[in-house]
């Protein structure tokens, strides 16, 4: 059995998780243990990285047998995040993630264990939990009530070249392009919906990034 826990930004990125994530990994008797940031009531969003760090040492250094991973999203972190500006500045999301893993990482080093940040790997989704819907822009009209709607999700899905390029800033970031076609849009309530009618498989076909840290969680070997 491995146990895997996954701090989470917000309560839809901890329901994704429990909901949906889960689903694919519990038969291969790995178990997502989701959480959110800092303290019980804490609905996530505009979070420190103090709370952060506290999180990831408490998992880690209080369950040996477990590795720790993250549900962030880029546009979600605050300014001052480690390696956010860095990782702005690239060209590619891929190196803007890397980056910004890389100088997480680092950061995290400074105040965890070394052997304890060998069962740690961080996880940034590239721009916002959103982005994840536009897999299918149809499911996204359906699950709002909204077939009507198919249509224009699916010109902004055509725009990019994967649904995790949806841009990064208050007027194009993914909710913001929901929210405007579809003003009544909760990411709890109707981000959860999407996620849940959606499923794992069309996400990662469509998203890259998002596929390789399903495929390195799938990977991971039991903790002696």
């Amino acid at each position: 059995m491995i146990r895997v826990h996954v701090i989470c930004e917000g309560q839809t990125e901890e329901m994704f998780v429990n909901e949906v994530l889960s689903k694919i990994f519990t038969p291969l008797e790995i178990f997502l243990i989701p959480s959110l940031i800092g303290k019980p009531g804490h609905k996530g969003g505009n979070f420190k990285i103090e709370r952060v760090i506290c999180d990831l040492k408490g998992r880690l250094l209080h369950d040996k047998n477990s590795y720790c991973t993250t549900l962030f999203d880029f546009y979600g972190l605050p300014h001052d995040f480690p390696g956010k500006q860095e990782a702005i500045s690239k060209q590619t999301i891929l190196e803007k993630q890397n980056t910004l893993h890389q100088i997480f990482i680092d950061k995290l080093t400074q105040n965890i264990e070394v052997q304890a940040m060998k069962r740690f790997f961080p996880y940034v989704q590239m721009y916002e939990f959103e982005g994840l819907l536009f897999s299918s822009p149809s499911i996204i009209a359906a699950e709002i009530g909204k077939s009507s709607l198919a249509e224009e999700f699916q010109n902004i899905r055509n725009l990019f070249e994967t649904p995790e390029h949806i841009n990064n800033s208050a007027i194009t970031a993914p909710s913001k392009r929901i929210k405007n076609l579809f003003h009544e849009y909760e990411k709890v309530t109707h981000g959860s919906l999407i996620a849940i009618e959606m499923g794992i498989e069309k996400i990662c076909v469509e998203c890259h990034l998002f596929n390789n840290w399903v495929q390195r969680l799938k990977n991971l070997v039991p903790i002696n």
